[in-house]
């Protein structure tokens, strides 16, 4: 249960109080009149309802600032007042002080309620007709029990809701005296969807390469000649004749010879570019207006 100031909730919302300003009034006690403090901001809840009142005693306590329960609170904006309900001066200084700085959480909001539901800070009996009523009976948690009630309920950070203690948070109509006109407004909101996937890869190709290698090859060539001096007679010392004279030559020859080397060829980045894009929709919106139904009557807005 998330608590909010009520600017940082809407901004705009002095528009619905029609310009009032709940903020900057006055916090008196009801049955002595006595000024406790100034109404210092609101808290509201994930709906926007008012829960608390943070009411700043530097009028009397310099720089302390308490929760009062809305509904523990009557708003008199003719008078520009905030009275407490069954609060005393002494009693608002016993509170457990409420620091802006800090989060609001379940455990600081079980303190202050727990204050609240103690008998002397209970609302006091109602009259009417003349006679006294005595208030609802109240378990140690402060919901309205009967003579009858075998169980306690006890509440958690999972099960509470204000909506089960309504004499701390309930607010009482003719306390207030104050007619709610409700408007629609679009909330634009946005949420991020996944709409594919881009995936990169690699895979092998082959392909038949070729390549030209210049070799050599030898090979032996025989050429027969007639010498100048053919026809001339020899000695028989000169010609010697010697037979399986055998006269012998190396042939080489080169064949090629080809290898793989793998070698970088070029770079893949794979990045996300975002763009920036306005998407306009609408939709119908419904306001409430006031109307004032007295003939003759003298009726003076203001």
């Amino acid at each position: 249960m998330a608590l909010y100031k009520l600017e940082d909730f809407d901004p705009q919302y002095r528009n619905s109080f029609e310009g009032q300003d709940i903020k900057g009034l006055g916090v008196y006690t009801e049955r002595t009149d006595e000024k406790i403090g100034t109404v210092h901001d609101v808290l509201v809840d994930d709906e926007g309802h008012f829960r608390y009142l943070v009411v700043d005693l530097g009028f009397w306590i310099f720089g302390k600032k308490v929760l009062l329960p809305i509904g523990r609170s009557r708003i008199d904006y003719n008078n520009d007042r905030v009275y407490a309900i069954g609060l005393t001066r002494e009693q608002a200084e016993n509170l457990p002080e409420f620091n802006e700085r800090l989060a609001t959480d379940y455990d600081y909001e079980e303190r202050v309620r727990g204050v609240y539901r103690r008998p002397e800070y209970r609302t006091p009996p109602v009259e009417a007709s003349g006679n006294v009523e005595s208030p609802t009976p109240l378990d140690s948690t402060g919901v309205a029990t009967t003579a009858t009630a075998t169980t306690t309920p006890t509440y958690t950070p999972d099960t509470y809701r204000y909506e089960q203690e309504p004499e701390l948070f309930g607010l009482n109509e003719p306390d207030h005296q104050t007619l709610r006109l409700y408007e629609e407004r679009l909330i634009a909101n946005k949420h991020r969807r996944k709409v594919g996937e881009v995936a990169v890869g690699k895979h092998v190709e082959t392909q038949t390469a070729r390549v030209a290698v210049p070799v050599e090859r030898e090979h032996v060539v025989i050429e027969r000649v007639t010498p100048e001096d053919a026809g001339r007679t020899v000695s028989s010392r000169e010609a010697d004749f010697h037979e399986g004279e055998v006269a012998r030559m190396e042939i080489h020859e080169e064949t090629p010879e080809v290898r793989k080397e793998a070698f970088v060829r070029e770079e893949v980045r794979v990045k996300k570019v975002v763009e920036q894009d306005t998407v306009e929709t609408q939709d119908t919106v419904r306001r409430e207006e006031l109307d004032v139904n007295a003939p003759n009557l003298p009726i003076e807005e203001r």
